[in-house]
């Protein structure tokens, strides 16, 4: 499956749901990162190729021979993107989806809009457009009122509510350690037996165990939650 991550604003977690959402679930299909300044998911742990929006042309030749690739579109290049496949016509056929990660900000939502309707303008069906509400706190419907509303008007888009990512530190502190959640989860060590067993340890190291077991722990529910979250993306 070929998968775009697109939004206007830099602040939805584009980079986040590639990462740590979609790529653990297609195989660990690679992602190209279509930046130039911000952040990639390299950062996050995870090899990436880069290339820029303005260099439509080369990504369409790496989709041509791809089974699997996610493309994460930064949003200083989410322009340049758009551009380059209004110019290659019908070259939006190479993507199965399009995954437009939002958070409930007003002016998130109302960037996400905007998408939408330019999406839409290059005659992309909105089966082939799913929305992924992020850093969800309780409600999405309640949180998400303006994207919503937009889509049972104007049917731009697929929105599953159950399709969401619920508010969690985790994100933030497997990026401090450049480590992405498959990496932590697959990890074998026992570090509740380490503390356990090893009482003398240095304190520097004893912290780091439970802070790994802390880490663990956490990332199982956030695991569960994509799991579910995946599942109704693609229902």
């Amino acid at each position: 499956m070929k998968l775009a991550v697109i939004n206007y604003t830099g602040t939805v977690g584009k980079t986040t749901v590639a990462t740590h959402l979609l790529a653990p679930r297609l195989g660990d299909a690679p992602i190209i990162a279509v930046e130039s300044i911000n952040e990639t998911a390299a950062s996050l742990g995870t090899n990436v190729e880069q290339i820029k929006g303005e260099h439509f042309k080369d990504l369409l030749r790496k989709l041509l021979v791809a089974d699997d690739m996610i493309v994460d579109v930064g949003a200083s290049n989410s322009e340049d993107f758009l551009i380059g496949m209004a110019k290659f016509e019908d070259s939006h056929n190479e993507f199965d989806h399009f995954i437009v990660p939002v958070t409930s900000g007003t002016k998130e939502q109302r960037e996400t809009v905007a998408l939408l309707q330019v999406l839409a303008g290059q005659g992309i069906p909105a089966a082939k457009i799913r929305l992924l509400f992020n850093r969800v706190d309780t409600d999405v419907e309640a949180e998400f009122g303006i994207v919503l509303k937009h889509i049972e008007k104007h049917r731009t888009a697929t929105a599953n509510p159950a399709a969401a990512v619920y508010e969690n530190e985790l994100f933030d502190l497997l990026a401090i350690k450049k480590l992405s959640l498959t990496k932590l989860l697959a990890d074998p060590k026992d570090y509740k037996t380490l503390l356990k067993e090893n009482k003398q340890a240095d304190e520097k190291q004893r912290l780091y165990w439970a802070d790994m077991f802390a880490l663990k722990s956490l990332g199982k529910g956030v695991e569960r939650n994509l799991n579910a979250a995946y599942a109704a993306l693609f229902a």
